[in-house]
């Protein structure tokens, strides 16, 4: 694992509270892009003819992405460095949109939210750990990190909101559209106001196997999950994808307890605000998605 420390001692002349800024922007445009789309449905099915049975993909392939690779989105930016990766994450988000909002067939515009999804995968997870390593332990980062999701857990109501505004006055491309000067602008702010990352020179090696499990398994558990309103939650499709998915995440705890370079220190999970922050975001986050 390559150990980063965050250099802000060394740079005094960045506010903390502008670097807060550019993370909170960007973690709540990648939930409201969660929610926005649902209420512009109805015109992309008109406008690109899509089937009944495929729509419902524009908001799935979206989930399917950002689950499957949230973990390794994080790890990136320890790899590589938070600042480089969050704003790789905004271009990628970025073009992404504005490609899904020029499209003219269902599939382009399936794979521009599959894109979309990565780019947020890689967002999110360095968005909080840039909040968390910008103010010091204690009550500032606690007030920082409370603010932070409070803001992200907003954009899932006012992208419903701004979705009913966007698709009526402007047509379903703007809900897409709308994403793209917001994240280059918060890219272009990345570059001043985020620390620069100082990578230490001992690099570990990278966890190649318990990488593809995870990424294997939670793709798998989340197609189940987006599968069984249409196949049924007792369905063989279901529960095989189910069942694959949680097998893979247990080889994945395997594989990490073994692992010299783990991409997750499982240890983590024994302090208790760790495992009950987890859970009551797990479950915020699947009450948010269940709504629509």
């Amino acid at each position: 694992m390559a150990t980063i420390a965050q250099s802000r001692a060394e740079s005094p002349a960045i506010n903390p509270w502008a670097t807060f800024a550019v993370a909170a922007v960007a973690q709540f445009m990648v939930v409201l892009d969660a929610s926005i789309m649902n209420v512009a449905l109805p015109s992309i099915q008109r406008g690109l003819h899509f089937s009944q049975a495929d729509l419902q993909w524009v908001i799935n392939i979206y989930v399917l992405m950002f689950g499957g690779f949230l973990l390794l989105g994080g790890r990136a930016g320890d790899l590589f460095g938070r600042k480089r990766m969050f704003i790789i994450g905004l271009v990628l988000f970025s073009v992404a949109s504005f490609a899904g909002g020029l499209a003219h067939s269902a599939g382009w515009l399936v794979v521009a939210r599959g894109i979309q999804g990565l780019g947020g995968a890689i967002i999110s997870p360095i968005a909080l750990a840039i909040v968390s390593s910008t103010f010091a332990q204690g009550a500032e980062r606690n007030r920082a990190v409370g603010i932070f999701g409070s803001l992200a857990g907003a954009g899932g109501a006012v992208g419903v909101l701004l979705g009913g505004i966007l698709t009526q006055d402007f047509g379903w491309q703007w809900v897409l559209f709308v994403n793209a000067p917001i994240g280059i602008l918060a890219a272009l702010a990345s570059v001043r106001l985020i620390a620069p990352d100082r990578l230490a020179a001992i690099r570990e090696g990278f966890d190649i196997l318990g990488a593809l499990a995870i990424t294997a398994g939670l793709i798998s558990f989340v197609y189940g999950v987006v599968k069984a309103p249409s196949s049924g939650w007792g369905s063989a499709t279901t529960l095989g994808f189910l069942g694959v998915g949680i097998a893979l995440v247990v080889a994945f705890v395997a594989i990490e307890m073994q692992s010299a370079s783990p991409l997750v220190k499982l240890d983590i999970f024994k302090r208790r605000n760790v495992a009950v922050a987890d859970f009551a975001g797990g479950l915020g986050g699947a009450g948010m998605f269940a709504m629509f």
